[in-house]
């Protein structure tokens, strides 16, 4: 019986040893705190009520892939992944990387949240669908320019802040706090043709950002076009007694036109792309 009770007291502490937890980069224990100073911001966990208003306004379901750029202790992906979407957090902390793991694998998630440590001005999030930041205003802007060249119809979402010139397509709120939503718009600016009619139509398109305008010339008749709607690959406008809707993609816009005769299939193909 004192053998036994030897062999335990030795081996107790070796199993507590053993046990999970999240450790600093110094061996102690982790534990985040409000205002902690980071690589480019300070850490302030985005209130749960936001993080699901954030993904309801992004419309996250299971076909999407979230990107978290900064994501703190992961709630924002985890959240996600609850919902069934692959996610995954870019954090330059690796206590908090290791911190988030552990919530995942507490929250279920672990084969659909994962976390990077790395520098979101260093990564990739191209394959995104949906991409949610909780940065600084100097910051976003500094990701802008990659962030428009992401897949048309990818969803970007900021709490807090915005995106300078780049209006958003929809304002956010939940107890109090505010986020922002930007549908990435496809880019249309240039000179489009197709025939109507037996005839040559052009389209001069002027784009800045999802907001665009442009002057149509078909039939012997030109104007410019009205109620013009950009919104990532989908644009509608109207000219005349007719209303234009399409998709756009690599071999140019598809959709249909509708008159007071019906409807009739559109396509249209760029041959010049405004210079920027």
């Amino acid at each position: 019986m004192r053998k036994a009770s030897w062999i335990f007291l030795f081996v107790l502490p070796l199993l507590l040893l053993n046990l999970p937890t999240v450790t600093s980069t110094y061996g102690q224990e982790f534990e985040p705190s409000v205002g902690q100073p980071g690589k480019d911001v300070i850490w302030v966990p985005t209130p749960e009520s936001l993080v699901e208003a954030m993904l309801d306004a992004a419309e996250v379901t299971s076909a999407d892939f979230v990107m978290d750029l900064g994501s703190g202790d992961g709630r924002i992906v985890i959240a996600a992944a609850k919902r069934g979407a692959q996610a995954t957090g870019i954090e330059y902390n690796p206590d908090m990387v290791e911190l988030s793991k552990r919530k995942a694998a507490e929250a279920g998630v672990s084969d659909k949240a994962s976390f990077v440590n790395a520098d979101i001005f260093e990564s990739d999030y191209s394959k995104a669908t949906v991409v949610t930041m909780y940065l600084l205003p100097n910051l976003n802007l500094k990701l802008r320019p990659a962030l428009l060249n992401l897949k048309p119809g990818t969803r970007i979402v900021s709490n807090s802040f915005t995106m300078g010139e780049w209006e958003a397509d929809q304002t956010i709120s939940a107890e109090g706090r505010t986020a922002y939503l930007w549908i990435v718009p496809a880019k249309v600016d240039g000179l489009w043709t197709w025939e109507e009619k037996s005839e040559p139509a052009r389209l001069q398109l002027t784009q800045n950002f999802q907001q665009i305008e442009g002057t149509l010339t078909a039939n012997g008749k030109s104007g410019p076009i009205l109620s013009a709607q950009l919104r990532g690959d989908l644009i509608n406008f109207s000219w005349g007694e007719q209303n234009y809707s399409g998709r756009i993609g690599p071999d140019g816009i598809q959709g249909e036109v509708e008159s007071q005769n019906g409807k009739i299939k559109w396509s249209a193909a760029r041959i010049l792309q405004a210079e920027k």
